[in-house]
């Protein structure tokens, strides 16, 4: 399976496999009440779900005191990220920002199994209190533009932002360019090779 050869490259040791095996295995058993992931990714769960969020946790040098994660929903990467984070940045507090109250349920369930902390924002984004996050992520939430707006809300101003993103992602940085001055460094997807991971800074207002 090519997700589980990918994980010698991020230097994922046997113990936080365990804890991503344990997470599946409650994604598996939540899944069919509240559809956290679609039924047709399932049969390639790791590539597709753990291992792209793997690498969201790896692009990023120094994770700081603080990572928040917004519209975490199935906890993708959130989840990841506080697995990845317990082994590699264990003073990092990881914090996850979902609305719908089933997901967050399953979310500290998912936690609380795998044996890793993290923090539950039971609200919408925007109505939670700005984070002042040293790393902002989000996967699936919403397009650039947006997630701009929730950076200017929940970013600390010298933090980053590390968004995937798709094949189409050039359009949306050309889209969110014409409202934000933002740095932006596209990674090349380890799991799609037309898809990426923004990395972001110094977002503004233009």
């Amino acid at each position: 399976m090519i997700g589980r050869a990918l994980l010698d490259r991020l230097d994922v040791s046997r113990e936080t496999i365990d804890r991503l095996e344990k997470f599946e295995e409650v994604l598996l058993k939540w899944n069919p009440r509240i559809n956290l992931v679609s039924k047709n990714s399932l049969d390639d769960l790791w590539n597709r779900h753990i291992v792209d969020s793997i690498q969201v946790f790896t692009c990023v040098e120094d994770p700081g005191s603080s990572w928040v994660d917004i519209g975490s929903g199935g906890g993708f990467p959130g989840i990841v990220v506080a697995i990845m984070a317990a082994e590699h940045a264990p003073k990092t507090k990881v914090t996850l920002i979902e609305s719908d109250q089933r997901k967050s349920a399953f979310l500290r369930t998912a936690a609380r199994e795998c044996g890793v902390a993290i923090n539950v924002l039971n609200q919408r984004i925007e109505q939670a209190d700005p984070q002042n996050a040293d790393v902002l992520s989000a996967r699936a939430v919403a397009d650039l533009d947006a997630l701009l707006d929730f950076s200017e809300q929940h970013l600390a101003e010298s933090g980053v932002a590390v968004f995937p993103k798709g094949a189409s992602w050039k359009k949306e940085v050309d889209k969110a360019a014409q409202r934000w001055r933002f740095d932006v460094e596209p990674i090349t997807s380890l799991t799609e090779t037309e898809a990426v991971i923004l990395k972001i800074k110094g977002v503004a207002r233009a």
